[in-house]
């Protein structure tokens, strides 16, 4: 089902949809960059309480304390870029441990320039959270019921297959980047497992009143930059996981982190994933007729949705208004249906992964091109045959090799026949000759 060709198509467009999710934080946050069209001269003036534009959600960040900038400002620019620049800085001086650690050096880094920053007398890293945590906590202290919801089950199982899709083209960047296969019994075998984690972990993270559970695409860059593939380091990432959501300081440092901080280094991870799906896609034999049809039609369509979702998805906070499917008015099964499918249709990696797995199963091969044999008859064209025969003789006499006679007798009867036959003599098979080598 998934073939290299749909995996580099996978890869690659989670890798597309990731990086433009990451510029969203770069820039102030994700609600702030998609409400950023309440900013444009015509609506402006139009936008704010008692007005005919509501201003909830707004265009204003406010994911950094108590500093509320418009999407892009260059205060939200300038802090997402220190994790850049520092990035750059390790690669030109850093030790070999200090690149192996650059994620989380260069993370610290913009944290604290966000740390020392203010604007206006205001800050932009908000310790109150840090305040209010808890030191202990769990997540199941508080509980809201276990229910059954219908209307949801669609939508639900479309999100599923979204985050299965993701699943699959993840857990192939990670065989990527750590250098393993991803056609042998090994690579399927962990596809397997991995979607099982899925299910299981979504399951217990709805019993402990979270959010279901999918890949974080991020750890491939990570895994990328620091060359560490181990499953002994995952291991402890996930023993160190489970420590800093017990004690809530830690998450109470974490979550006072701003989101353009955040952005500036997830935009980088993110990228890293596009670049696994690129070397994918150069694994591969695009001078095969089929194999680039496949790659080009699923990421017309992939890349086109992720860069622009709206032919199919509604703006944010406009439901049941998209022209695709206008459904304001309909039944609560048919909006979650509606909502399913404008989902699938929107999301870039999964309508360009099944296109590319159909159009797999169904383009027949490429027919076999036909071999052109060496042995021309160079006879049959004139007296290019005689020419070349002479040279071999005349190569095979100056390197001292013994010639057979009959074979030179026969190149001197054909070189006269020729002469005979054209009426030109010497001259005319000169005169070829020459052309020949030019």
């Amino acid at each position: 089902v998934f073939p290299p060709v749909v995996s580099a198509v996978s890869v690659s467009l989670i890798g597309v949809a990731l990086t433009g999710t990451g510029m969203k934080y770069w820039g102030g946050g994700v609600v702030c960059a998609e409400m950023g069209w309440k900013e444009h001269a015509q609506v402006r003036d139009s936008v704010g309480f008692g007005m005919p534009v509501s201003n909830v959600p707004s265009s204003i960040c406010s994911g950094s304390a108590q500093v509320a900038l418009p999407y892009g400002s260059t205060e939200y620019i300038g802090l997402g870029f220190s994790v850049l620049v520092f990035l750059v800085v390790i690669e030109l001086f850093g030790s070999t441990f200090m690149k192996n650690c650059n994620v989380i050096l260069a993370l610290l880094f913009g944290y604290f320039v966000a740390g020392v920053s203010n604007y206006e007398g205001l800050p932009y890293v908000d310790t109150s959270k840090i305040e209010s945590a808890p030191v202990v906590d769990f997540l199941w202290t508080q509980w809201f019921g276990i229910g059954f919801y219908g209307p949801a089950v669609i939508p639900l199982l479309i999100a599923y297959i979204v985050t299965t899709v993701e699943t699959i083209g993840d857990v192939t960047a990670t065989h990527e980047v750590s250098e393993l296969k991803t056609d042998d019994k090994d690579y399927t075998r962990r596809i397997q497992g991995s979607l099982m984690a899925d299910a299981v972990c979504s399951i217990l993270a709805s019993v402990f009143t979270s959010m279901p559970n999918t890949t974080f695409s991020q750890n491939n860059g990570v895994i990328a930059m620091t060359k560490c593939a181990s499953r002994r380091a995952g291991i402890a990432t996930g023993g160190w996981l489970i420590f800093m959501g017990v004690f809530a300081k830690i998450a109470g440092v974490i979550t006072s982190i701003p989101d353009c901080v955040l952005g500036g280094m997830t935009i980088f991870l993110f990228a890293n994933v596009l670049i696994s799906g690129i070397t994918l896609f150069g694994e591969l034999n695009l001078k095969s007729r089929r194999i680039r049809f496949i790659s080009v039609f699923s990421m017309c369509v992939g890349v086109g949705v992720t860069v622009w979702p709206y032919a199919f998805l509604d703006m944010r906070a406009s439901p049941y208004t998209a022209h695709f499917w206008e459904c304001s008015d309909c039944s609560e099964t048919m909006k979650g249906l509606r909502n399913a499918v404008s989902i699938f249709l929107s999301t870039g990696y999964c309508i360009g992964s099944v296109l590319a797995i159909i159009l797999n199963a169904i383009l027949p091969d490429d027919p076999e091109e036909p071999v052109i044999e060496g042995n021309v008859r160079w006879d049959a064209i004139g007296q290019k045959s005689v020419y070349f025969e002479k040279k071999d003789v005349e190569d095979e006499e100056e390197e001292g090799v013994e010639v057979d006679v009959s074979k030179k007798g026969t190149v001197v009867e054909e070189e006269a026949g020729s002469a005979d036959n054209s009426g030109e003599g010497e001259t005319e098979a000169v005169a070829a000759k020459e052309e020949d080598l030019a």
